[in-house]
């Protein structure tokens, strides 16, 4: 799949298209019929697939200082699209020149990209105060399918509704709107170094979103890669680690927030991967969503909160005993 970053002034040439445009934000089963339907849409049509999405997503441009809680990262969604099929993804930069774009002006954008084809929500708006819909689409000629909403439990599949699940630890849920585990995906990079103090390493996994939805303590299953290629964590340190629930994975203590016991401010995800000791830095961590502990507390000193880290890594390691127990 071909990334292209969108240019009002320069758009880019690209072949005969069929497109789909949203936030995309983590491509759950609602998205993925879309997609199925795009895919075979430009089958039918011999078109080449597109999708087009928003950075930052439109709410976030409006509300910086306090912005929804993303599900996926940039490159999280290029991932799965990809793996689906689709051709090119399509970036548009959401700002005030791209906000105050009229109907007629996105949908000439639209004939610059050589769109042939559009899959839309029925909610689907567009141009400067939402004026334009498929139905204006459709009135210039464009060819449209409208998807109808996609229910699962009664309920209308939206990301609204996904972290709204996992607001209220409802992992489950999550999983079964997504299609798949809840997970974030980021590169190890260096933080403070804070818990090497506390004799808990940990590895402090990029979020890359201003605000993640899952806050508190987790248990979850870790996988690595390295240049796109899986690696097995195991192999890297002589002590092991603990298995994780799925194949290939080891197991972790996660902790997602602003930790509060050392006056933190920005968002973090940090892994701690007991009996397990290496160097991870750079390498790309999977951490997929496995059971909820605590919400993050605020400890008064480092002793309180080196105490309450280790309670936390046993309560997750008793967990993850009882699972096999489970599974016998």
């Amino acid at each position: 799949m071909k990334r292209i970053h969108l240019s009002l002034t320069q758009p880019i040439s690209l072949p005969p298209i069929a497109l789909t445009i949203g936030n995309y934000d983590g491509v759950h089963l609602g998205h993925q019929a879309m997609l199925d339907v795009l895919i075979q849409d430009a089958k039918d049509k011999h078109l080449l697939t597109a999708v087009m999405v928003f950075e930052p997503q439109p709410r976030e441009f409006f509300c910086p200082d306090d912005p929804p809680p993303r599900l996926s990262s940039l490159d999280e969604k290029a991932d799965i699209l990809a793996k689906m099929g689709v051709d090119y993804l399509i970036v548009a930069n959401f700002d005030d020149q791209f906000r105050s774009l009229s109907a007629d002006a996105f949908a000439e954008l639209l004939g610059k990209l050589n769109v042939q084809h559009l899959v839309l929500g029925d909610d689907f708006r567009f141009g400067h105060d939402r004026l334009g819909d498929a139905q204006f689409l459709v009135d210039l000629g464009l060819s449209v399918a409208n998807l109808a909403t996609v229910v699962k439990d009664d309920a209308r599949i939206s990301s609204t509704l996904i972290r709204q699940a996992l607001a209220k630890q409802d992992l489950a849920l999550a999983a079964r709107l997504l299609g798949r585990d809840y997970a974030i995906t980021g590169v190890v990079e260096h933080g403070d170094k804070i818990g090497r103090t506390l004799d808990f390493a940990t590895a402090n996994v990029a979020l890359n979103r201003p605000k993640p939805a899952v806050k508190g303590v987790y248990g979850a299953d870790v996988f690595a890669f390295k240049d796109g290629k899986a690696i097995d964590l195991a192999i890297l340190s002589q002590s092991g680690g603990v298995a994780g629930v799925a194949s290939g994975s080891l197991f972790g203590a996660v902790n997602v927030g602003t930790r509060p016991s050392v006056n933190g401010s920005q968002h973090r995800l940090e892994v701690h991967l007991p009996n397990y000791a290496a160097d991870l830095y750079g390498l790309t961590l999977k951490v997929v969503f496995r059971t909820f502990l605590h919400g993050e507390k605020k400890y008064e000193s480092l002793d309180a909160l080196k105490q309450g880290i280790a309670q936390d890594v046993t309560d997750l390691l008793a967990w993850r005993a009882a699972q096999d127990k489970d599974a016998v």
